[in-house]
């Protein structure tokens, strides 16, 4: 990170473009949380570079007062990865979909995440394809019914978080849109940790899959059926915060405190420990049966791609006898011709 302190508002970070996001959008409060983020981070705004793809979401470069790239479809995680190869002061972040991300994008998706580039990914997960009036996505729940799966979708979803750990990933963390104070902590965790930092915002689309994460958001159910998760604290959760998490054999299970149980009976959370079968476990929790968890879920430190490949640029170039192109083109045999 660098080094230079400076004080900023959210407005600083407002572009002068109009937000064109159907009223109600949850992008609205990912935007609100981001730009408070960026802010609290006095970090230089010369210094951010958001790049994204296709999709709603991908608008978002517009908007803010930063450099920006809208890339094409499926390929910003590409993009991302050169512009910080290329400029490593930068700090990039990437703004996609579930669509644009892990269709498309699947590719480009998961080999950003295993060569852990220092790029940030926020993927919004509406589990819908919205700008283009829909169609069920990669992460549409089994029987969804949409304009594409009319009789429901017969297809297993992607877990982003199951996919994230599963391509080596070292960052991965769960938000809602509406909880902006939760977001904008999650998002200044993601841009303070070295390597690719996954981000996903469960995201309502207003139009074509309104209230896809009721549950989660309503303020008489949200309690029961969600959990933050929080570095070195028991997993505790609940309107009374009166439940829990233990290990019972290798699955989890969620238990009730009294009775003999009590907190020290509770797993703590432990982001930082290279556990990719407790994180996965967390990650993959799902409503009913289990609360389903937000917060940093896994943030274990690892060597960053980039600054690998500056390191072994740095150590060949003292050891090689080919210093530039130069030197390239006169080694070996050469001739020279009159």
């Amino acid at each position: 990170m660098n080094e230079e302190i400076v004080e900023y508002s959210p407005n600083d970070f407002k572009s002068d473009q109009e937000v064109r996001w159907c009223p109600g959008c949850g992008d609205h409060a990912v935007l609100a949380a981001i730009i408070r983020a960026l802010a609290e981070l006095k970090i230089p705004k010369e210094k951010f570079a958001f790049i994204s793809g296709i999709g709603c979401s991908s608008r978002f470069p517009y908007y803010l007062s930063t450099y920006g790239f809208h890339g094409i479809h499926g390929r910003a995680s590409a993009i991302a990865t050169g512009v910080k190869i290329a400029n490593h002061d930068l700090n990039v972040w990437q703004i996609t979909g579930d669509g644009d991300a892990m269709a498309i994008g699947g590719n480009h998706f998961i080999h950003a995440v295993r060569r852990n580039i220092d790029i940030n990914i926020i993927l919004f997960n509406n589990q819908i394809y919205g700008l283009t009036k829909g169609q069920y996505s990669p992460t549409s729940f089994r029987g969804a019914i949409t304009k594409t799966s009319p009789f429901g979708t017969v297809e297993e979803p992607f877990s982003v978080g199951e996919l994230v750990i599963g391509a080596k990933g070292k960052f991965f963390a769960r938000t809602i849109d509406s909880n902006v104070h939760l977001s904008t902590e999650v998002y200044k965790q993601a841009a303070l940790h070295e390597g690719t930092s996954v981000v996903e915002v469960l995201q309502n689309c207003v139009i074509f899959n309104d209230g896809v994460h009721k549950e989660l958001t309503d303020r008489e159910t949200r309690d029961e059926t969600t959990i933050v998760l929080k570095q070195g604290e028991p997993m505790i959760f609940g309107k009374n915060g009166d439940k829990g998490l233990k290990l019972d054999g290798l699955k989890l299970k969620v238990v009730k405190l009294g009775n003999g149980i009590t907190e020290k009976d509770i797993l703590v959370h432990d982001c930082e420990e290279n556990n990719p079968g407790m994180h996965t476990m967390l990650a993959n929790m799902r409503y009913p049966g289990y609360p389903v968890a937000l917060g940093v879920i896994r943030c274990v430190s690892a060597p960053t791609y980039d600054m690998s490949v500056e390191s072994q640029i740095a150590k060949i170039q003292k050891i090689s006898k080919i210093k530039n192109v130069a030197d390239l083109l006169k080694s070996g045999s050469t001739w020279e011709a009159k």
